[in-house]
């Protein structure tokens, strides 16, 4: 495998925000608390020592011992990190994600490796403390149609489930063995299948599945829509209903990430909660100040309450309560005892409108870290870019360019007809100029007759570059269809292919992407065979 890296800059598929994030840029520091350093983490450890408490390391340990008591069997590896996660010299590398079906684009698997890279060169710089990757599970999530479906092959696979709207990690399994199971290739390994055929929710099976690919390298998955995990969350709900204090934040934020140039990429509500509703349905709180009572939002019913009343339900039952994107990464932060969180470049944008949040919660901000992307090259397909010339960065440039460098390569004479135009022009101004001395009406019948000269030439010059590429049809065709099987649709293929399109023909693809992935390197990185 012959491994390859360059700047995010030099793909064209990232934002000037995110650019400007890994350049430093100093418009960005006030967003962020530390940079993603190795050197960072020894204030990050401290920092996050002093603020988290035995009571809710017990907590979050006496939870995942529970969620992990429904596998028939647990690996070694998370075994032996549950165990670490009880003393106070361990902390975690996290990454969240929605529960995409049969983990969705291969950009979920990237931030998994990321997490899992990055755990085990924390270990080897500060050898002292133990560090355990964890995957968040967006249990609490409702957008349903976001996750139901994959690509594989060029074909689309989708679960139509019935009654949604609720907590996607709720769902029971009800129609996708028939609907998406038993439609998989063959060749499918067996643990993709298993792992929702043999359980009762979407956030079980993908706990399975994480499971099955992850735990050999210790990975945590920690499925927060927990009642006893609720409980950490009652001073957060307190202040968002008392004081409505991280929209606030977000706003000041907000304003002053667009006066730096930057546009927000998501934006708050004065209450960033839902209510799980007695009907399973995930419904927005809504302050309604004229009425002084907080109306929640729930289909078909009037439900309101009181400010007052509300309080008394968030202490007495936080379960009921859901933080939106918001106050999801707060309530992560008081679960963990976390230094670094791993997100997309969209993850990262809103992580920056946040610090403000944390500030008025006092609980430490994490590292923020822009997970690996990476461009997988199978052996067919790089054989094909040797074919035509091209080295595997090439594939991020736009067609026409590489149609250029492809043909110069094959000895395609390169047409262009601006010298005869340059000295058509030129002609036609010295006819101007006497037709101006002689009799001035005939100038616009000069420039008439320049216009269609100019017309005509342009138009042998579009039939010769045709004739051109002509003799070199076969290549640039193959060119075409190579680019759009490494960026599908004009898109990374992080963003449109699932690891099963990998995974099938190289089994070792796990191993080779944790080989490959420098998490602090921050640089795009291409996987050739």
């Amino acid at each position: 495998m012959s491994v390859t890296t360059l700047r995010y800059a030099d793909t064209g598929a990232f934002s000037p925000f995110l650019v400007d994030y890994l350049a430093r840029h100093q418009a960005l520091t006030p967003f962020y608390h530390r940079f993603p350093a190795l050197e960072e983490f020894a204030a990050q450890i401290e920092e996050k020592r002093q603020h988290y408490t035995p009571a809710a390391r017990q907590r979050l340990v006496a939870a995942l011992r529970r969620q992990y008591a429904g596998l028939p069997q647990v690996h070694p590896a998370v075994q032996a990190n549950l165990g670490l996660l009880e003393k106070d010299t361990t902390f975690t590398v996290t990454t969240g994600h929605q529960l995409n079906l049969l983990t969705g684009p291969l950009y979920f698997i990237y931030k998994i490796v990321t997490t899992l890279k990055l755990s085990q060169q924390l270990k080897a710089a500060y050898p002292q403390y133990d560090f355990v990757p964890v995957y968040w599970m967006a249990t609490e999530d409702h957008d349903f149609a976001e996750i139901n479906h994959f690509t594989l092959f060029g074909k689309r696979y989708e679960w139509n489930a019935t009654d949604t709207g609720g907590p996607v990690g709720r769902l029971p399994l009800a129609g996708l063995q028939a609907e998406v199971l038993d439609q998989l290739p063959a060749d499918v390994p067996a643990v993709f299948r298993d792992a929702y055929a043999q359980a009762g929710t979407l956030a079980e099976a993908t706990r399975r599945l994480t499971h099955d690919l992850f735990g050999q390298y210790g990975l945590v998955s920690l499925d927060a829509d927990d009642p006893e995990l609720k409980q950490a969350l009652v001073p957060v709900l307190e202040k968002e209903i008392r004081e409505q204090a991280s929209h606030r934040a977000v706003q000041q934020a907000n304003a002053r990430l667009e006066a730096a140039g930057y546009k927000p990429q998501v934006y708050s509500r004065p209450l960033n909660l839902f209510f799980l509703t007695d009907a399973g349905k995930r419904e927005r709180l809504e302050y309604d100040a004229a009425q002084d009572c907080v109306q929640i939002t729930v289909r078909n019913t009037g439900r309101c309450h009181s400010q007052q009343e509300l309080l008394e339900l968030a202490r007495q039952h936080p379960e009921q309560f859901s933080p939106n994107v918001v106050l999801r990464p707060l309530y992560q932060e008081l679960l963990l005892p976390n230094l670094c969180y791993i997100g997309g470049g969209a993850e990262v944008a809103y992580w920056f409108q946040l610090k403000g949040v944390f500030e008025e919660n006092g609980v430490p901000f994490p590292i923020v870290l822009l997970r690996n992307s990476a461009q997988y090259i199978g052996k067919a397909n790089a054989g094909k870019l040797r074919k035509l010339g091209l080295a595997a960065p090439d594939i991020f440039r736009p067609l026409p360019e590489l149609k250029k460098q492809v043909g110069a390569t094959l000895g395609q004479e390169e047409v262009s007809l601006q010298e005869p135009q340059q000295q058509l022009a030129a002609a036609f101004r010295h006819v101007a100029d006497l037709a101006q001395r002689l009799d001035p009406t005939l100038v616009r019948a000069v420039a008439a007759e320049q216009q269609k000269a100019a017309g005509a030439l342009a138009g042998l010059e579009k039939r010769l570059s045709k004739a051109a590429e002509a003799k070199h049809e076969t290549a640039y065709s193959q060119l075409a269809a190579l680019k759009d099987k490494l960026m599908p649709n004009g898109h990374l293929q992080e963003r449109e292919d699932n690891v099963l399109s990998i995974l099938i023909n190289n089994p070792h693809f796990i191993d080779q992407l944790l080989e490959a992935f420098d998490p602090l390197a921050l640089e795009f990185t291409v996987l050739e065979e």
